[in-house]
Order: structure tokens, then C-alpha cells, then sequence
């Protein structure tokens, strides 16, 4: 198998990338392993990471997830691609956080769906990574025609000795948190509510890049990015956070086609608030923290500055109020 996940590079020694032809490093067997998508590292997940810590330290070992690479759903339905809420190396960074200090990441192809189950138990988690333990949600399923399942990873490990955990549901506010309640709150711009299943407001990583220049002469200096195809986040203004070199700063955010302008392809724009410094070509992280209103195309440029100032100050106010629980 010679397929390669995007944009995880294996120089990082926490993430091994599995090649079903090679033999797996000596460092990446031994774990409790936890398996899953992981896609945003959310609460459930988290609750995935403690069990899996549990189990390891009964049993005087580590604790790792496996993971695949891209998402089956974009192999199975190109089509229709996933909106993914955490590229690759972001996720196995945020899976170190929950105290998954190694992430297995085999890459998904058509080639790797056709694997038996069984086998994919026997040969890959037990006999490659020589796991001391699996840990699963209740509802994870892999293998040829997903025929593998919690109840059958239990049955197996029962039969092998192999301890297996299925973590229940978890609730959070009265709801069972998954990837897809946060992307769908994420379309409708509820990035709080988006946050609140998260366990911390969602953010994107990128490069700063030349944009028109257009917020330079309006008075609202902007830093631009461009956010993956796959984004499916509401247009519109958002209260905002920017890491930059390390140290996290306010500000507010227009991710959209600026309809008063060039309706162009969707970009995120961000106005740091109190800072002065050239950001073009650096790596930033941009945390939403709340939605403030939607796209909308002004008359004047009189009318659209009227607006940017009063979107400031709401967003001032907004993240005045807002802790910073951001790592």
C-alpha cells in the first residue's frame, strides 16, 4: 500500500503512518489503542482518550489513537466531501492534548475497505501494532462491508484475552456529542454552540496571505486566508481569536465572498485588534468565539465602515466577557 495521507509528515515521532507492505516501528506497538475518526477532537472524544488511559495504566503501557487518512466518507463519496473540523496534523496535536501522545494513522483507500474485519483485528491491531487493548465508541465500525463493530471487537478480544472497552454516548447540555452536530451547528455559524460540544471554540490554521489591500485603506488592516474547499463554515462576521508567534490576540473576522466588493471565492479576513506588525507568511490559528452577523452588501463605502466599526465594538465587548480557554 503506497497511498499517503495529506499534510502529516512523518518526521513528527508521535505519529506513525502505517504501511501494510513495512514492518511497524518498535516505538508505535505496545499501546492501548483507541480507535476512531477523531475528526474535531471533541468531548466524546475525550472521553474515548480517558478510557483508553485507564486501560493502559492498568495494564502498564501507553495510550495511542488509530486513526485513518482522508476520511472514508470523502473515498467512498468523492462526491461529496467531507467538511472536515481538523486537517491531519492538527488532529493528532489535539489528541496528544487529551492524552493520546501517538497517533497510528492508516491511510483509507478502496484497497483498505476490503479488509476483513477479523483480519484487520488479527493482523493489524494485534499482530503489527501488538495492541494491549482496543478502546472504541459504541458506534464505530470498520472492514469490509463495516461489518466490524463494537460487539464483535469484544467478542474477539474475549476470545483472544485481549481487554476491549466500547465507550457509551456521551451527553453534553442533554445532547450525544458527535462530529456531525458540531459541523452542522458550525453551517448555521453557531461557533459557540460549536465550542460548548468541542470543550474549546474551533479554529482554523493557516498561512497569511497577499489579499486586495482593500481593508488597508478602509482603515481595517486585515490578515488573509484561505480556508480548505471542504469549509462549509456560515459567511459572515465572527468575534475572533489569532495565535500569533505563540501569544493569542482579539479580534474580528469576515470569512466570505465580500458581496460589496467582488462576491470572489470564500475568505477568511481578520482584523487583529491592537497590533502592529507584518503577518503576511506567517502560520496563524484563528479561533471563532462567536457569530455576530451575516454577509452583507453596502451601498457606500461610508455605510460598510459605519457597520466594520460597530462590528468591532461588539466584538470587543463579546471577547471582554469570553474567557480565554484557549491552550
Amino acid at each position: 500500500m503506497t497511498a499517503q495521507p495529506e499534510a502529516m509528515p512523518n518526521e513528527n515521532p508521535a505519529v506513525f503512518v502505517l504501511d501494510l507492505d513495512k514492518p511497524v516501528p518498535e516505538a508505535a506497538r505496545g499501546a492501548v489503542l483507541a480507535l476512531g475518526n477523531f475528526d474535531g477532537v471533541h468531548r466524546g472524544h475525550a472521553e474515548l482518550a480517558r478510557a483508553a488511559k485507564r486501560l493502559a495504566s492498568e495494564h502498564g503501557t501507553k495510550a495511542a489513537a488509530f486513526t485513518f487518512e482522508p476520511h472514508p466518507r470523502s473515498v467512498f463519496r468523492p462526491q461529496e466531501p467531507v467538511f472536515r473540523l481538523t486537517p491531519p496534523q492538527l488532529k493528532a496535536e489535539l489528541l496528544a492534548e487529551i492524552g493520546l501522545s501517538q497517533t497510528m494513522v492508516l491511510p483509507f483507500d478502496m484497497e483498505t475497505a476490503a479488509i476483513d474485519a477479523a483480519r484487520f483485528v488479527d493482523d493489524l491491531l494485534i499482530g503489527r501494532l501488538g495492541a494491549a487493548g482496543l478502546v472504541c465508541g459504541y458506534d464505530f465500525h470498520f472492514g469490509k462491508g463495516r461489518t466490524g463493530s463494537p460487539e464483535m471487537l469484544q467478542a474477539h478480544g474475549l476470545a483472544l484475552g485481549l481487554p476491549v472497552v466500547v465507550v457509551p454516548p456521551f451527553s453534553w447540555q442533554g445532547e450525544a456529542v458527535s462530529s456531525t452536530l458540531i459541523r452542522t451547528a458550525l453551517e448555521e455559524g453557531d461557533v459557540a454552540r460549536a465550542a460548548a460540544f468541542l470543550g474549546r471554540p474551533w479554529f482554523v490554521r493557516g498561512l497569511v496571505v497577499h489579499g486586495d489591500k482593500r481593508g488597508r485603506d478602509l482603515g481595517y488592516p486585515t490578515a488573509n486566508m484561505q480556508l480548505p474547499r471542504d469549509c462549509r463554515l456560515r459567511h459572515g462576521i465572527y468575534a475572533v481569536r489569532m495565535k500569533i508567534d505563540g501569544i493569542w490576540h482579539d479580534g474580528v473576522a469576515s470569512f466570505g465572498r465580500r458581496p460589496t466588493f467582488d462576491d470572489g471565492a470564500p475568505r477568511l479576513e481578520t482584523f487583529v485588534f491592537d497590533f502592529s506588525g507584518d503577518l503576511y507568511g506567517k502560520r496563524v490559528d484563528v479561533a471563532f468565539v462567536d457569530w455576530l452577523r451575516g454577509e452583507a452588501k453596502f451601498d457606500t463605502l461610508e455605510a460598510l465602515i459605519a457597520q466594520m466599526d460597530a462590528d468591532s465594538r461588539k466584538a470587543r465587548d463579546v471577547l471582554g466577557r469570553t474567557p480565554r480557554f484557549l491552550p
